[in-house]
């Protein structure tokens, strides 16, 4: 195992791609260039709030000096004197091009080789970097909080994703104005060190693209298939067979927000990794009561652009401009839009797999139950994740027990429910002879749908318990959700009070019910 005092840097995005050569930090227009150096901003009294012991495990990094650990997450030290630098990209936001975009909050701190491979840290919220715009390159406790434990809650759960090695409150105030309403306050400052193998996205293609910027567009591609998708490297069809692979990792990360019931919030081209990972966690939210129009992004209010049900038809939408910008580097239409045909269909597919094994049923000629199932959830208004993990109990299920499943994971009252319940009753029974075909055991059946139901995940009001617990300087329920959130799939009969569901005074509070993109 590594020591943290004598770690070595081995850089190859530095080393490999093209520098900014002008290094003065003021908000500006970058081109012929991939990154621009930067460097965090020094904080007087940073404070570290909480680790991810489970992410320096798999680092295979030990910490041997608390004091150099506290001045790397914050910004105040680099490790191995590593030239920080902040990442040019530009990205389709709401669907309309946005031009330059950039880590406007965000600095590459280290890069090496861990045991886990090669890995990158990155600092969110440590300071201005030439690609701010009109911000001042900070973040605040409250989106610190949330990115730091939907990190680690989101790989524990299976789902690719950036990860989050610590949080560091960073002694200084920040102003925000949260629901964009005019009415502005000082905050708490935070520092996340986030850690992916890359935090390349779709939007870094985008802008060498709409610059014709396609010497350094090709540089870019050959590094990606370099390092992230080896195999290709020799291929006459290097390029096309990259996109093909991105095409399908997006596809099954998508697949999995909506097993979990994640809505990311803010799909824009900026915010897709190339590497299909869960990457910039900033309005996002989990579907409580089922409405497949849900969105937590209080700026996608009226569009709903990013609503749950349309997460799929995003994705698609984003891949074909990441298809715009790797073509002149593919140069043949027909089978960029055959990789997009095929993403429509095997998501379909895939998708009603997904939802055939959250019910336990593993023969997709049954996905005749799905539309109804859905349908039937929003209008009883359903806890997505308790109504799954109750039916995934491993107890025969009677239509009585089943109907007290209904009740109990319901946000109607009882009398509302009645109405559909007997369409339920219809529902079920067809849902039971198809059980009643398949020969698994009540046991096994358990066994499975248990393994892809989480029992525990991050609520909304959860995550603004522990951020309005740690702005008074009390961080113990962000260590109780972050070991609750290292074992979702667990019983942890000791955590029973946070399976429920939402309660009635989170249902229309800022930070649980509707987010926005500041911070």
């Amino acid at each position: 195992m590594s020591t943290l005092s004598t770690i070595k840097q081995s850089p190859t995005f530095t080393k490999e791609l093209v520098a900014d050569p002008n290094r003065e930090v003021i908000s500006r227009q970058v081109r012929d260039a991939h990154f621009s150096y930067v460097k965090p901003i020094a904080f007087d009294n940073p404070k570290l709030v909480h680790f991810s012991a489970d992410l320096l495990t798999d680092l295979g990094v030990e910490v041997d000096d608390e004091e150099l650990f506290l001045a790397a997450m914050s910004g105040n030290k680099l490790l191995d004197d590593f030239e920080s630098y902040a990442m040019c990209y530009g990205g389709h936001q709401f669907g309309q091009w946005a031009g330059q975009l950039g880590d406007g909050r965000a600095i590459n701190v280290f890069e090496s080789k861990f045991k886990n491979g090669l890995q990158t840290l990155q600092l969110k919220g440590a300071g201005p970097t030439t690609y701010s715009r009109r911000a001042d390159g900070f973040a605040v406790l409250r989106s610190s909080v949330r990115e730091y434990l939907c990190s680690e809650a989101m790989y524990h759960l299976g789902v690719p994703t950036t990860r989050a090695l610590s949080l560091v409150k960073s002694g200084e105030l920040v102003t925000r104005d949260l629901l964009y309403d005019g009415n502005p306050k000082d905050e708490q400052g935070a520092v996340v060190c986030r850690v992916a193998p890359t935090f390349i996205r779709f939007g870094s293609f985008e802008i060498l693209t709409a610059r014709k910027d396609v010497k350094n567009l090709k540089k870019l591609a050959d590094y990606t298939i370099k390092h992230f998708y080896p195999s290709f490297i020799d291929n006459d069809n290097k390029y096309l067979d990259f996109y093909k692979a991105v095409v399908i990792k997006t596809k099954d990360l998508i697949i999995d927000w909506m097993r979990v019931g994640f809505v990311h919030g803010v799909m824009n081209t900026d915010n897709l990794s190339i590497l299909g990972l869960t990457i910039d966690y900033g309005p996002y939210g989990w579907l409580e009561d089922y409405d497949p129009t849900w969105t937590p992004n209080i700026t996608d209010a009226q569009g709903r652009r990013y609503r749950f049900e349309n997460q799929p038809n995003i994705a698609l939408w984003n891949l074909m401009q990441l298809a715009n910008a790797l073509y002149p580097l593919i140069k043949d239409v027909a089978v960029l839009e055959a990789e997009l045909e095929r993403f429509k269909k095997e998501y379909l597919e895939d998708y009603n797999s997904m939802m055939l094994s959250k019910i336990g049923v593993f023969d997709s000629k049954n996905k005749h139950l799905i539309p109804e199932l859905e349908t039937l959830m929003f209008r009883s208004s359903l806890d997505y994740i308790l109504f799954f993990r109750e039916l995934s109990k491993n107890k025969e299920l009677t239509p009585q027990a089943f109907v007290e499943i209904l009740e109990m994971t319901s946000y109607l009252e009882k009398h509302e429910l009645q109405e559909d319940i007997e369409k339920w009753k219809k529902w079920f029974s067809k849902y039971q002879e198809v059980l009643g075909k398949e020969k698994l055991s009540t046991e096994e059946r358990s066994k499975k749908m248990k393994a892809i139901n989480p029992k525990y995940v991050l609520r909304n009001y959860m995550a603004q318990l522990a951020i309005e617990a740690s702005e008074k300087g009390d961080n113990s329920i962000i260590e109780e959700l972050y070991q609750l959130l290292l074992n979702p799939y667990g019983e942890q009969p000791t955590m029973e009070k946070w399976y429920k569901k939402r309660p009635d005074w989170a249902k229309n509070k800022p930070g649980c019910s509707m987010l926005s993109c500041s911070s």
